[in-house]
């Protein structure tokens, strides 16, 4: 008798839509984003330079952890690599999960072939163009998007 494949891997993570937008425009969004931080974090987030951009952890592990993503470094490696510039350390992320690369004053977020994929806003994405406001998943971390330019 021949065993059939299950249709989706035992270690997918479970994608539950806990983030509920209310409106889709990119105001609301920031304007969400922002009372998820504390006040400490919202002023950082004023202050970043033009150039640069910050991911802030907002729910799951290493919850208030902030990284710097400086414009001026093309690739930043988010993973469970410990080579990786942003480490993860969760069997929900892959050693190699994502990089958020800068090209042309934009931040874009691109999976690199990940197990359980990338989120953005909810939604499984193989690469987004990212804006203040965004919700990037990567396995258990749900981190917040904010870039200096906007």
């Amino acid at each position: 008798m021949e065993m059939k494949k299950p249709e989706t891997e035992p270690t997918t993570t479970i994608h539950l839509g806990v983030r509920a937008v209310v409106g889709n425009s990119e105001e609301t969004l920031l304007a969400q984003s922002l009372v998820l931080l504390s006040e400490e974090e919202r002023e950082v987030v004023s202050h970043l330079a033009a150039q640069d951009a910050m991911l802030i952890v907002h729910r799951g592990p290493s919850k208030g952890s902030r990284f710097l993503l400086s414009g001026s470094e093309n690739k930043t490696r988010l993973g469970r690599a410990p080579e990786s510039e942003i480490f993860l350390d969760d069997v929900t992320v892959s050693r190699k999960h994502a990089a958020v690369f800068s090209e042309a004053n934009k931040f874009v977020v691109r999976d690199l072939g990940s197990l359980n994929g990338t989120y953005v806003n909810g939604d499984p994405r193989v690469e987004a163009v990212l804006k203040s406001g965004d919700e990037i998943q990567i396995g258990k971390f749900h981190m917040i998007f904010f870039g200096g330019n906007e």
